[in-house]
């Protein structure tokens, strides 16, 4: 038994070993986190914020969904698809569809957020909530940016968040 023991433990390790999720690049994170203004703990969807960060200050592009210009749902499915490896629907309409509603005081690390516009109550505006209270998303006056739900537009047109299914 004695002899069985190391043998046993080796063959753990190498199996663990092969398994295991490469490593993580720090310094990208922390950059990441900096240029996004947010702190990035250990159980945060890193993927997600190392993405996200890429893609600041990518100019509004209607039906772009490149960093070159991108719209609000071409913006959301090229970082969820990046990210977590999901591909979603390519329209705002087709997006919620595609998630279960969340109340706000839910939502979780990426979550869609989706606004209303000012005369109809439909969806016409798609982000991806971050934590403490922020999402990125696609505006058509700068680009891709970092927003807090409070502000008194995004509270105004709040329609839902979305879990993706």
């Amino acid at each position: 038994m004695k002899r069985l023991l190391p043998l046993l433990l080796l063959a753990l390790c190498l199996t663990g070993c092969r398994t295991a999720a490469p490593p993580l690049d720090y310094r990208a994170l922390v950059r990441a986190a900096d240029r996004l203004g947010m702190d990035i703990g250990p159980k945060d969807h890193h993927a997600l914020y190392l993405e996200a960060a890429e893609w600041l200050g990518t100019p509004y592009r209607s039906g772009g969904q490149n960093r070159r210009g991108t719209d609000c749902s071409g913006f959301v499915r090229q970082v969820y698809k990046a990210a977590y490896g999901i591909d979603l629907p390519r329209s705002t309409d087709q997006q919620v569809d595609a998630t279960r509603r969340v109340r706000r005081r839910k939502l979780r690390e990426g979550d869609l957020v989706f606004f209303h516009g000012r005369k109809k109550r439909r969806v016409s505006h798609v982000g991806i909530y971050l934590k403490d209270g922020k999402f990125i998303h696609a505006s058509t006056s700068r680009g891709v940016m970092v927003s807090r739900l409070s502000e008194d537009y995004w509270d105004e047109h709040w329609m839902r968040g979305g879990r993706v299914n």
